[in-house]
């Protein structure tokens, strides 16, 4: 029995979970000096989703933000949660590219890396716990928990064990949808400790109601350190609360030894903040939902999912794409679900759903995760579903990042054509992103508003269609019901110059099927086209989605630009 530390998650994951990643830099410095006082193992204060956000919706520097928190954070060590060869992104990145962003990290302020896998594919997290372990900081080996006939804790221990041989200093149980119950978590806690020996961290969410059970069984099983968030924004798809785990544990074999009085204090500030957020704090997230022991959708994902949907005007499809998330995960051979194959199997629900057929339309990061692009499935794809994305092909068996050639040099050389470097940081957001990232590091980016709109339904995050466009129109003492349809054309003629109307009928028209951003155009005017044919690329819900021609023809005319937001049906082009 020893004494428990806490990582405070507060200003990463919780805020990831519940808003959408939104909290800004400028509320997290004021209260950095007295969290610094607290005495935790560790603040979690980056990764995932918070370098992509900063610069996709709130014109902030990331980089900048590590500084920031480093200069005011001098006591406790500073922590991130890198996806292994994915980084921060949604794919796999060449080695050169990890390495150099693994020191950056570690230069600008990372003392701790959380290194995880989302198929617990122990070769994707190598080169990044090797260049982690090179720049002296702590290394976390994490195990990607999930529920499912491909997981026991055979399977676990064999993970654990090796990310042990790669020297980690650490291991970290990531439960990142709640699923992990009481008696699972001391058993496998236990094991760990017996079998493999290292520090053990385990990371849960509330989703369930089950966390705060399963970290006292944890504790009883000699787990060393619980995640935890400041209550205002911990419960429903954060973590459990930082003040009730201290209080709980108080006078126990396990206390903490943090000072309850000091927490209060600086939850009272988190009061304020959470205030300042309510407006795109959807209630799904922070509900205790035991369907996630069946869907099994982690909490950043399940916001996002929900942002998705409302992004697509599609709400009233939530529990259809609830049910349908189960059976593509078995289809993939049932991946932990957690960033990015959250998104891979999430997005693909999605799209069943919202097609009225399965697998009509496969984003490409479906696909390369059906080739083995993304590692080793935990079980067999489905068959039925490899045949159809590998055709003739046969898939990836090596580790998939060996397939990728060094890119660093090249990315350099890009941003500095584009003239977008003023630090050597800028390359690497670059590289990672060069698809967003010109725009902010040009400075063109504007932060988000973070008011409600009658588009977002409450949510705050994506406004871009309508979802109450439906209005009683009195005229003359006689009552009218007028719908209002977000066509998208604005935003199209501000981007291509094109006044023509998104939705008018256009001879050969080819539309967009969802609503996202024009990502790339494979075709010009004048090009012929054989019906399959693909003819730009949309990025939706953090996915690539190839748009088919329908027909054969030429392009006639095209109406939209790379980078154009549209909507579901607008029009595209016309190919006759």
């Amino acid at each position: 029995m020893t004494q428990v530390a806490i990582t405070d998650t507060t200003l990463r994951d919780a805020h990831q979970s519940l808003i959408a990643t939104r909290m800004r830099t400028r509320d997290m410095l004021p209260i950095a000096e007295k969290l610094d006082s607290v005495g935790f193992f560790s603040l979690e204060v980056w990764g995932g989703a918070t370098f992509d956000v900063c610069i996709r919706f709130l014109n902030e520097d990331p980089w900048d933000r590590l500084r920031s928190l480093a200069e005011e954070i001098r006591e406790t060590p500073l922590q991130m949660l890198l996806r292994g060869q994915n980084i921060v992104g949604y794919r796999h990145y060449p080695d050169d590219i990890v390495i150099k962003f693994v020191e950056k990290s570690a230069e600008n302020g990372i003392d701790i890396f959380r290194v995880f896998d989302a198929v617990n594919d122990i070769r994707n997290m190598e080169v990044a716990i090797i260049a982690a372990k090179k720049t002296g900081a702590h290394v976390q080996g994490t195990i990607s928990y999930t529920i499912s006939p491909a997981h026991t804790i055979e399977t676990f221990v064999a993970n654990a064990t090796e990310l042990a041989s790669l020297e980690c200093d650490s291991l970290c149980i990531k439960d990142m949808a709640g699923l992990i119950s009481p008696y699972a978590a001391y058993n496998l806690v236990k094991t760990l400790k017996d079998e493999v020996g290292l520090p053990v961290d385990l990371h849960s969410h509330s989703t369930s109601g089950m966390a705060p059970m399963s970290y006292m069984a944890a504790c009883e099983a000699g787990v060393d350190i619980l995640d935890t968030a400041f209550s205002p924004f911990a419960g429903g798809t954060s973590q459990p609360p930082t003040e009730t785990v201290v209080a709980g544990l108080d006078g126990t074999p396990y206390d903490t030894g943090l000072d309850l009085t000091l927490l209060t204090e600086i939850k009272e500030y988190f009061d304020g903040v959470k205030e300042k957020y309510r407006s795109i704090l959807d209630p799904v997230s922070e509900k205790i939902d035991t369907s996630v022991l069946i869907h099994q959708i982690p909490g950043g994902m399940l916001s996002n999912l929900v942002s998705q949907l409302k992004e697509q005007n599609a709400m009233d499809r939530y529990d259809d794409v609830l049910k349908e998330m189960p059976k593509v995960r078995e289809d993939l051979g049932y991946p932990p679900l957690v960033t990015p194959t959250s998104q891979i199997v999430g997005t693909q629900a999605v799209l069943n759903v919202m097609m009225g057929e399965r697998y009509k339309v496969i984003p490409k990061e479906v696909r390369d995760y059906v080739r083995g692009i993304y590692g080793r499935p935990p079980a067999p794809i489905n068959k039925q579903l490899l045949a159809k994305v590998l055709g003739d092909d046969v898939a990836v068996t090596c580790r998939p990042a060996d397939l990728l050639p060094p890119e660093l040099e090249m990315r350099t050389r890009e941003a500095e054509e584009l003239g977008i470097i003023g630090k050597e940081e800028d390359i690497l957001t670059y590289a990672l992103y060069p698809q967003i990232a010109p725009k902010f590091l040009r400075g063109e980016a504007e932060e988000e508003e973070l008011k409600p709109t009658a588009a977002t339904g409450g949510s705050g995050v994506h406004a871009h269609t309508g979802i109450f466009n439906k209005f009683k129109v009195v005229v003359d003492g006689e009552t009218f019901v007028v719908e209002v349809l977000a066509t998208g054309a604005g935003e199209m003629a501000v981007a291509t110059g094109d006044t023509k109307p998104a939705h008018t009928s256009v001879e050969g028209a080819i539309a967009s099927n969802m609503h996202g951003m024009v990502l790339g155009l494979k075709v010009t005017e004048g090009d012929a086209v054989e019906e399959g044919d693909v003819v730009a690329v949309i990025e939706a819900m953090k996915m690539e989605n190839n748009i088919h021609s329908p027909h054969s023809g030429i392009v006639r005319e095209i109406f939209v630009s790379e980078g154009a937001t549209v909507g579901a049906g607008d029009n595209l082009m016309s190919v006759y």
